[in-house]
C-alpha cells in the first residue's frame, strides 16, 4: 500500500501543478494601471511558492515509497541530532520565502493602498449597505454636501443623509446605483459602510478592500480600458449577500462628461 499510495501522490502533485502552470483557473483580464505590477508579484508568489509545494510533496512521496511497507518491527532510526534540526529547518525555509516575498511585494502593496491619490483624481463617495452599493458625484460647483446619519432613509432615497434644504452643497449632489467612471483617468473612492462590514471587489482592477462601519476608506485606481465589469461583495453580509452587486462602467472621457451632465440635468 506504501508504494501504491507514493505512486497516487506524485500523480496528484503533478496533476494539481498541470493546472497552475497552463492557467486552467487564472486571473481575468487586467484592465488598471497597477494591475501588471500586482500580477507579477502574484506570479512571482505562485512560482515560489509553487516549487516550495512540489518539493514537498515529492520528499513526502519518497519517505512513503521508501519505508512504507516496511513491516513492523523494523528498527527504528533517528534523524541526527533529533526533530528539532528538521523543525528549524522548516521554519527557516519558510521564513525566508515569506520575508522575501514581503520585502519585493511591499512597493507594489504601498502604490496601490498606501500612496495618495493624485492631485487630479475624480472623488467618487461609496456607500455599502445590505445589499447594495451606491455612488455620490460631486454636482457642477465640485463640492460634496454633508453627510448626516439620522437622515438616511432607503425609503425616500436619501442613501447618505443628505439635507438639501439647509445644505446648500448638498443639493446638486448627484447619487447613482452604478459606478461610472472616465477611462485613464485616476479615480478616489471613499468607501462607507451603513451597517456592517461589506466588501468592494473588481477582480478587473484587482482591487479588493474591506468596509467597515465607522471608517471613511480611501482607495484609488486607474482604468486603462472601456467597458462594463461587476462590482461585488465578497464578506458574508446576510441572507442577501449573493445579490450584492453592481456595476463599473469604464467610459471615455467625453461620454463620462455627457453622462455626469445628464445625470444633473444639464
Amino acid at each position: 500500500m506504501g508504494k501504491f499510495f507514493a505512486v497516487m501522490l506524485a500523480i496528484i502533485t503533478l496533476i494539481s501543478a498541470y493546472f497552475v502552470v497552463a492557467h486552467t483557473w487564472w486571473l481575468p483580464q487586467d484592465v488598471s494601471l497597477a494591475g501588471p505590477a500586482l500580477d507579477h508579484q502574484f506570479n512571482e508568489t505562485m512560482w515560489e511558492s509553487g516549487i516550495l509545494f512540489l518539493a514537498g510533496q515529492f520528499a513526502l512521496a519518497y519517505f512513503v515509497w521508501k519505508f512504507g511497507d516496511k513491516k513492523d518491527g523494523r528498527k527504528v532510526k533517528q534523524w541526527p541530532g533529533g526533530h528539532k534540526p528538521v523543525v528549524a529547518f522548516g521554519i527557516i525555509i519558510v521564513g525566508l520565502e515569506v520575508l522575501a516575498l514581503s520585502l519585493v511585494g511591499s512597493k507594489v502593496w504601498a502604490n496601490a493602498y498606501l500612496t495618495p491619490a493624485p492631485a487630479d483624481a475624480l472623488h467618487v463617495d461609496v456607500q455599502a449597505e445590505q445589499f447594495a452599493f451606491f455612488f455620490r458625484y460631486a454636482g457642477p460647483d465640485g463640492v460634496f454636501g454633508a453627510v448626516h446619519a439620522d437622515k438616511m432613509s432607503d425609503a425616500s432615497g436619501n442613501y447618505f443623509g443628505l439635507d438639501p434644504e439647509h445644505d446648500i452643497a448638498a443639493r446638486d449632489d448627484i447619487v447613482v446605483g452604478s459606478l461610472t467612471i472616465p477611462v485613464n483617468r485616476p479615480i478616489l473612492l471613499t468607501l462607507h459602510s451603513r451597517d456592517m462590514i461589506h466588501n468592494f471587489y473588481v477582480p478587473e482592477l484587482r482591487i479588493q478592500q474591506d468596509i467597515v462601519p465607522g471608517l471613511e476608506i480611501p482607495i484609488h485606481f486607474t482604468a486603462t480600458k472601456t467597458g462594463k465589469w461587476e462590482i461585488v461583495c465578497t464578506q458574508l453580509c446576510g441572507l442577501g449577500h449573493y445579490q450584492m452587486k453592481a456595476y463599473l462602467q469604464v467610459l471615455s472621457q467625453g461620454e463620462f462628461d455627457d453622462w455626469l451632465k445628464q445625470q444633473s440635468g444639464d
